[in-house]
């Protein structure tokens, strides 16, 4: 990319999609479409094809998506396969349609088996059966990747798939009926410690092992594979470092500074066991994600502190 070159972010106010905006901005790139969904209904096949036909972008980061944790994930899983399969469907292939140079289509870690070998390699893909909990996202996501694929090799797309891990950061959700586990916590923990409440109730047995990343290493590694034409297939992008929920949850617990129990309830699902990426390949391409956990999860809560007033109840 030129700093001058027509980039379209689809999703830009969610969480990857900003912080691609704000990385894209820092790095001086300055001709960047974005659209609301007031603006652009990525589920409306004949808009984006308009879309695509009136702005000509010349390169595309597909960010947009219908994401959510666990419950929320398994009890909407058709709209989950049915919202994600339409907007990939559409930006795709309105990007082979009108030229667009290159395109990043971004899936999620819950792609791979559930028991899928630790750490993860791109290869295990459709190995294997899905996590029960979040199939619909998954089998979308999937079909998201191997489209990329086909329109490559029948097309000559340049698109590339990147798999992120589990990732946190500024503008993350944190609706108690759909947010993932740390935006959760984080939440609980201080809606806890205002209340001065004795303890802290956490989803699942503890047990599960997560690999998390900083979304805004996420999106240096967008750009980074976006100017980098040696990546051209599924490509892993995480840390590939694991902790167990317990010790995520201790960690939350003492950066938020709550000072009561926690007590895991395990009649509520605890989903994979371990979700850890093999991020060598990445790596060795020369891209290395830099923010640690700890100092990633202080961001979010100054952040959080200063979002708290208009944050959804």
């Amino acid at each position: 990319m030129n700093k001058n070159s027509k980039i379209f972010i689809a999703g830009h106010r969610g969480m990857v999609g900003s912080a691609i905006l704000r990385e894209l901005e820092k790095q001086g790139y300055n001709n960047i479409i974005t659209k609301n969904r007031q603006e652009l209904d990525l589920l409306n096949q004949q808009a984006v094809a308009d879309f695509f036909a009136a702005e000509k972008p010349e390169f595309v980061f597909l960010a947009a998506a219908k994401v959510g944790g666990i419950e929320a994930n398994r009890s909407q899983l058709g709209a989950f396969t049915y919202e994600n399969l339409q907007i990939q469907n559409n930006v795709i292939h309105s990007s082979y349609l009108n030229g667009v140079k290159r395109l990043i289509f971004l899936g999620s870690s819950c792609i791979y088996p559930r028991l899928a070998p630790q750490p993860i390699k791109e290869e295990y893909i459709l190995t294997g059966a899905l996590e029960p909990t979040n199939y619909g996202y998954a089998i979308a996501k999937i079909a998201g990747v191997k489209m990329c694929e086909a329109y490559r090799a029948q097309y000559g797309c340049d698109f590339v798939p990147l798999m992120p891990t589990n990732l946190y950061g500024i503008n993350d959700n944190f609706d108690l009926n759909g947010s993932h586990v740390l935006p959760a916590l984080m939440r609980k923990f201080h809606e806890a410690k205002i209340a001065g409440e004795k303890f802290v109730e956490v989803w699942g047995s503890g047990a599960p092992k997560r690999e998390l990343l900083y979304v805004d290493d996420l999106a240096e590694a967008c750009v980074f594979v976006m100017n980098n034409k040696n990546v051209t297939e599924l490509t892993n992008i995480g840390n590939g470092e694991d902790s167990t929920i317990k010790e995520l949850a201790e960690l939350v617990k003492k950066i938020v500074g709550f000072v009561g129990e926690l007590k895991f309830d395990s009649t509520k699902p605890d989903g994979a066991p371990r979700k850890c990426l093999d991020v060598s390949k990445i790596n060795a391409l020369g891209w290395k994600a830099t923010t640690s956990l700890e100092d990633g999860l202080k961001k979010v809560y100054e952040w959080y502190l200063q979002q708290n007033s208009t944050i959804k109840k």
